[in-house]
């Protein structure tokens, strides 16, 4: 049996300021900073070891990665980072209030925005993307991989370019792997694992901070899946009454 562990990163400076993320490289709360070694406590006192982690370019990601893995005495492990793992770019929507963008686009149209798998928001302005193209973070890629926009879609098909290329070859030499990343890579991972259709990915969210456990087949196959809790697993659906799926910090969309 492989194991794999998906964790999204706590909650960001954004989180709390209802504003689109997606690529701004944004901090955590203080929310967030326990949200992650709570992440890390429950994961060791269920016993579970990593051999190795992955996570994206985004402090949001890595430093909830540092916390977890401190609080499990597990700095050691190695550990890889991409901007294949990065939150999906929300395009000129970044940085902006959600609720100013709703009352500017109209619900429908952010809705669309933010929940259909193939529908862009509008492009990044070409100054904004030339910052990302200046990024140091980005130095090593093509400027032509840089997007001005995604769908989920698009996320998708780079986050499964890294799972085929760094973490499926680690899950085949049974090495027990964790995954530091964001709301909408991680749908796409889940999507792709639990072969969901592309509609079906509307009502699918991550939660912050919690704990979602894979165990995989010999051929990477999903045997089962849960979150988990300090009381174990979550089997029946239910969320621990802190992680609430309707509060807004915790919706996946929010980046």
């Amino acid at each position: 049996m492989k194991q794999l562990v998906l964790i999204r990163h706590g909650q960001s400076l954004y989180n709390l300021e209802n504003r689109f993320t997606g690529w701004m490289d944004i901090d955590l709360t203080d929310v967030g900073y326990n949200g992650a070694r709570e992440a890390g406590a429950i994961l060791k006192q269920h016993g579970f070891v990593f051999d190795a982690a992955h996570t994206s370019v985004l402090k949001r990601a890595i430093r909830t990665l540092w916390i977890l893995l401190h609080e499990m005495d597990m700095m050691w492990i190695p550990v890889y980072k991409s901007w294949r793992l990065n939150e999906r770019h929300y395009g000129m929507l970044q940085g902006l209030n959600k609720e100013e963008v709703i009352e500017a686009f109209g619900a429908d149209q952010v809705n669309e925005w933010r929940r259909s798998a193939s529908v862009r928001p509008p492009a990044v302005s070409e100054e904004n993307h030339l910052k990302d193209v200046k990024d140091p973070k980005y130095a090593r890629i093509g400027h032509e991989q840089i997007p001005l926009t995604e769908s989920l879609l698009d996320t998708e098909e780079r986050a499964l370019v890294y799972w085929r290329e760094n973490i499926v070859p680690d899950l085949k030499q049974n090495r027990r792997i964790l995954v530091s990343a964001h709301g909408n890579t991680l749908r796409a991972l889940v999507k792709y694992l639990d072969q969901i259709p592309d509609d079906g990915v509307v009502s699918l969210n991550i939660p912050n901070s919690i704990p979602l456990v894979y165990e995989l087949d010999e051929h990477l196959q999903p045997i089962r899946h849960y979150y988990l809790s300090h009381d174990g697993e979550i089997t029946d659906g239910s969320i621990p009454k802190h992680f609430d799926l309707n509060d807004p910090d915790n919706h996946d969309w929010i980046g």
